[in-house]
């Protein structure tokens, strides 16, 4: 689906023209307007101005994506929008299945716009046309985590901070069957990209990758501080040669003891057990290294159980995925689940897109048919948290307890956790 053949919202274009402001489309063909909206989204995040290889790559991989601004024609640089947001349909990975997301980014207003109703446009415009496409589920990752809960967005992932103390650690895992070699960083692009693929279909919550994310995270894209010449990457083969999993990270050296660089991985993916950990066990047993950090770790990493000293790591969590359920039949249907059940839950939704009341019909077979009822409901909960449930990384007796599920019948809750339950750890392996 081309999200750039939706029409501009024009609720929020009318509302933002009362305050003398154009809600439009960037031509992404034309590269004046492009780097114009580079500007300001780059400005939008504190980063220094975008350059001509920047804008050259943008308009190569991710001209396809829907492409928005908010000009104020009143402005000493009228052509440089005040505000931002990019989006594209992406494939997003459910328990049992996957589903279409509108995958939202680079949401961005000027600080000499604030306080004019210009985010809450531009995030609602995002939802309706989403809807209008017919698109179940909208997504971002976030920098601040007070901003979408209004606009009834979950976080459906958690990340780990996570750091390793090598020197403490030891390994006590498996010793894999296959090997692992050293390969350039354009060898990785071209070779591994399956093993990202399949790694991400086997875990809810993770996204497929178009040319410009998967160029960004091996080091191929966007690399503006020419971060690539202190990358590293490493393959590994199994038995019959195929590539499983891969590594790349940096060393940033400790100035005061060469002997105690830290290693800071930037994208590790495995798409088999004997993979994993044999990449951790190579990062984990690296000379010279006292540390190994990992700022996108899952909140349920396996390599913490393959060390001898557990206290060697140290995970801080926090929020990272955040879903937006707009369709909750469609939504619900997409995924499998656990023991059959039958629930019927209220849904509230400030912005009507989920509201109402359902009845999920869980199968033998995990599959579910969801229906909309009249029939009293076993809970009730708003679409920011059903959104947060929807992976199964979250409980609904932990919601419950916080305020935010009500379980009408006894039982409803415990009932809902085992079908919702995944048996992978929902997570997302990168940011957008």
């Amino acid at each position: 689906m081309d999200a750039r053949t939706f029409p501009i919202d024009q609720q929020s274009a009318e509302r933002l023209a009362a305050d003398g402001l154009r809600l439009g489309l960037v031509d992404t063909s034309d590269r004046e307007a492009l780097a114009n909206w580079d500007e300001a989204d780059y400005r939008g995040f504190h980063d220094r101005r975008p350059e001509q290889e920047t804008i050259d790559q943008h308009q190569r991989l991710a001209a396809y994506r829907r492409t928005t601004g908010v000009w104020d024609a009143s402005i000493p640089e009228p052509g440089i929008p005040v505000a931002t947001v990019a989006s594209w349909v992406d494939e997003l990975t459910v328990p049992g299945g996957a589903v279409d997301a509108w995958a939202i980014s680079s949401v961005t207003v000027a600080p000499t716009h604030r306080r004019r109703g210009v985010a809450r446009a531009l995030l609602e415009s995002e939802l309706r046309t989403a809807v209008a496409g017919g698109v179940p589920v909208a997504s971002l990752t976030v920098s601040e985590a007070t901003i979408y809960g209004r606009f009834g967005f979950g976080p459906a992932t958690q990340v780990g901070d996570l750091t390793i103390d090598t020197k403490r650690a030891g390994w006590s895992g498996p010793v894999a069957s296959g090997r692992i070699g050293f390969v350039s960083l354009q060898t990785l692009a071209e070779t591994a990209r399956d093993v990202a693929d399949r790694a991400r279909r086997a875990t809810p919550g993770d996204f497929a990758l178009d040319e410009h994310l998967w160029g960004s995270l091996v080091g191929t894209v966007g690399d503006r501080d020419k971060q690539s010449a202190s990358l590293r990457a490493v393959r590994y083969d199994d038995e019959r040669g195929e590539p499983q999993g891969f590594a790349v990270y940096k060393l940033v050296e400790n100035k005061s003891d060469f002997s105690k660089h830290t290693v800071d991985v930037r994208y590790l993916r495995a798409a088999t057990d004997d993979a994993y950990a044999a990449m951790w066990r190579f990062l984990v047993e690296l000379d010279l290294v006292a540390k190994v950090r990992y700022d996108v770790a899952s909140a349920d990493e396996a390599v913490l159980w393959m060390l001898r000293d557990i206290r060697a790591a140290s995970v801080t969590l926090h929020d990272h995925h955040w879903l937006r359920v707009l369709d909750v039949k469609a939504a619900l249907e997409a995924r499998t689940y656990g023991p059959p059940a039958s629930l019927v839950i209220r849904v509230t939704d400030d912005l009507s897109f989920a509201r109402g009341t359902f009845r999920l019909d869980v199968s033998d077979g995990g599959s579910a048919i969801v229906t909309a009822t009249d029939a009293s409901p076993d809970l009730t909960m708003n679409v920011a948290a059903l959104s947060a449930l929807y992976l199964g990384g979250a409980k609904a007796t932990t919601l419950a307890r916080a305020g935010r599920v009500v379980e009408h019948r006894p039982g409803s809750l415990s009932r809902f956790d085992a079908s919702f339950r995944a048996d992978t750890t929902p997570h997302l392996s990168f940011w957008y």
